[in-house]
């Protein structure tokens, strides 16, 4: 099946610093200080990447954070439920513009 996103292109990342290499060697050096361990350990950072990859939709997010999670050592109840997380917010910030729409009704007399 013809999809738009290729699974193959997470694995050349990497190149796309052909184009410009210094600030990809920044983007990367900042990636990996972000997912490094500080207050946060790693396995968070993979839930919140995962939870993050949904919301914004990215296949190749998803592909590499759900792997990134199984590594770390959570399970499929965890990695389910921070999903859940960005649903739950994404869903909200959706629902709460809803208040603009009664405003508007309202305002019209109805």
């Amino acid at each position: 099946m013809d999809s738009y996103y290729k699974p193959e292109h997470l694995h050349r990342f990497g190149d796309i610093g052909q184009g410009q290499e210094t600030l990809a060697a920044k983007f990367f050096d900042y990636y990996r200080a972000v997912f490094a361990e500080g207050a946060l350990s790693a396995r968070e950072k993979a839930l919140i990447a995962l939870a993050v990859a949904h919301a914004v939709q990215c296949p190749y997010c998803i592909d590499a954070y759900s792997q990134e999670c199984l590594e770390k050592g959570s399970d499929l109840e965890q990695m389910t439920e921070a999903v859940h997380v960005a649903v739950a917010i994404r869903g909200g910030a959706s629902l709460v513009h809803g208040v603009q729409m009664l405003e508007h009704v309202q305002k019209s007399g109805m």
